[in-house]
């Protein structure tokens, strides 16, 4: 989904490096692969065609964090609305039984 990343940190030596590899258009989302000693990042279309791709050696990454995409939050289910009777109809008192 547009938006989703991912943050990879590797050893550079004395210093480290980190690498963003997003999610950059609609219907695009981020896959991390792990194959013999190498992490690989991919931005993969809805059909699943390979866009970009990103590979790290294991034993130069110091951390790998995927970031979802915030989602949309679910509808709430409206309240059922009241008929034109109910409306006009007098309240019922329980209590006086």
């Amino acid at each position: 989904m547009k938006g989703d990343r991912v943050e990879i940190v590797i050893d550079a030596g004395g210093s480290t490096k980190t690498y963003d590899v997003v999610a950059t258009r609609a219907g695009r989302r981020v896959e991390v692969v792990t194959r013999r000693g190498i992490f690989e990042v991919n931005e993969v279309t809805r059909s699943g065609v390979v866009v970009r791709t990103a590979r790290f050696m294991s034993s130069r990454v110091l951390a790998l964090v995927e970031h979802p995409a915030p989602r949309r939050p679910e509808p709430r289910h409206p309240q059922p609305q009241r008929s034109e009777r109910d409306r006009h109809a007098a309240p019922v008192d329980v209590s006086a039984e």
